[in-house]
């Protein structure tokens, strides 16, 4: 489980880079690194409005991969746990196998006094 909310993360993490950068190298107001590359120019691969629409789809694609992996996290974070009952129900699960078990005489132990008299004094 903890391996598929890696790759999810990690999912999400690139999808979010390439949308910064696809929405960075489309022309238009507030993208004008696209017109250093060329992208505003009619002699380019895709012709002149033939890179807005790739630019625009692939951005549209990673948006719609961005919001599953999101909704994804989401499900994943807010899955239940494997057991349902509570650790106070079934003390003997809640210690791990290799750890020393408790005795009575371990468990019954006096409670500590301070030596000086100044940590005896009420406070309100």
């Amino acid at each position: 489980m903890n391996v598929i909310v890696n790759v999810v993360l990690a999912v999400q993490m690139l999808t979010a880079l390439g949308m910064i950068g696809l929405i960075l190298i489309q022309h238009g107001k507030g993208a004008d690194m696209g017109a250093a590359f060329g992208s505003g120019s009619s002699g380019s691969l895709f012709g002149a409005s033939g890179s807005a629409n790739f630019l625009s789809r692939t951005t549209a694609v990673l948006a719609a991969v961005f919001f599953v992996a999101t909704l994804a996290l989401a499900y994943f974070g807010n899955a239940r746990p494997a057991s349902s009952g509570s650790v106070l129900e079934n003390p003997a699960a809640a210690v791990p196998a290799g750890a020393p078990s408790l005795s009575a005489s371990d468990a019954a132990v006096a409670p500590v006094v301070p030596a000086s008299g100044a940590a005896q004094i009420p406070t309100k």
